[in-house]
């Protein structure tokens, strides 16, 4: 496998059974397998991204100082601008060569939560800023839905097992910007190797390569999709509710080749969160007498709190 496989969302959402079914099995396999798909027939129009991404590097080519107006201090990132080199990859002290932006969930009135979500922030210098950003916010959570119900009849559980957790979860859109690279880095790379810590990960198209997925035999393989495909992986929460069944893959975010090194890069993942009082506790149908009980019991909220730690966002 020199590339990661590709799925048709069509054919889950098609009315022939066995299509539906043709999906399940092949998103699920893979996610044995590899842990990353790429996806087609999804939610995000053309035209959709590509005013996102107008937007998106309309507000990174702004001024340094405008921008530090809109990084919050007490929020550990969850919303807003996140400067240069704050963030690093678990375990690593060298902060990843990138600045980036999240728009978090906006949820609805009668959401029940436990738990008070920060609000987005405003950018007042770009006027369809926020509405495009949380259009594609919408249309992202929309198909990782479908994704995760076709999750959850691979693993055995009610196809709409993950709606209630989801709906109004924590997920968070993460507009990123790679910016030149002007001398020899010290160590850091644009993302260094990392797993996810949500449930899932949809990620657009990057404007340029550079996304590696480790495969199982310690290869690293470059992730490139089709035109107008997500790439989308397991992440860490994900891993551990299934108790190791469908894999949480290392990747990163190489730097180009000297040559290059004046181009920037962009990238928009939209990182799928529950709600925090989900139990992330391996799921019955994933333990056996070949699959003990891998971790102890965790809720999400206190998962991520855990994570934002260790990658430098929430000091501690």
């Amino acid at each position: 496998m020199n590339n990661i496989p590709s799925v048709d969302l069509s054919d889950f959402l098609s009315s022939d059974s066995s299509k539906k079914q043709k999906f399940v099995n092949e998103i699920g396999r893979a996610y044995e397998e590899i842990g990353f798909v790429s996806l087609k027939n999804h939610f995000l129009d053309d035209n959709l991204v590509d005013d996102l991404y107008k937007e998106v590097k309309a507000f990174f080519d702004l001024p340094e100082n405008t921008k530090k107006a809109y990084e919050i201090e007490g929020l550990g990132g969850q919303r807003g601008y996140i400067s240069f080199g704050k963030e690093h990859a678990k375990g690593k002290k060298e902060g990843d060569l990138k600045e980036f932006w999240h728009f978090g969930q906006d949820p609805e009135p009668d959401a029940n939560l436990t738990e008070e979500y920060p609000e987005n922030v405003h950018v007042k210098e770009l006027e369809h800023f926020n509405e495009t950003g949380m259009q594609a916010y919408r249309m992202l959570e929309k198909t990782g839905i479908y994704v995760l119900r076709a999750l959850a009849i691979y693993i055995g559980l009610d196809e709409m097992y993950f709606d209630k957790w989801v709906k109004n979860g924590n997920s968070i859109l993460r507009p990123i910007h790679y910016p030149p690279i002007t001398e020899e880095p010290k160590g850091a790379v644009r993302a260094g190797a990392h797993g996810d810590i949500n449930l899932i990960t949809l990620l657009m198209g990057a404007s340029a390569g550079g996304l590696q997925v480790l495969r199982k035999d310690g290869e690293w393989i470059d992730a490139i999709p089709n035109e107008d495909e997500l790439v989308i992986n397991v992440g860490d929460m994900l891993e551990r509710h299934t108790n190791n069944k469908l894999r949480s893959t290392i990747h990163r975010v190489v730097n180009p080749p000297r040559e290059e090194w004046d181009t920037p890069r962009y990238s928009i993942p939209f990182f799928m969160h529950p709600r925090s009082e989900m139990p992330l506790n391996c799921l019955e149908e994933c333990i056996d007498a070949e699959h003990p009980k891998a971790y102890e019991d965790i809720t999400a909220g206190e998962f991520l709190h855990q994570r934002l730690v260790e990658i430098g966002l929430i000091k501690k």
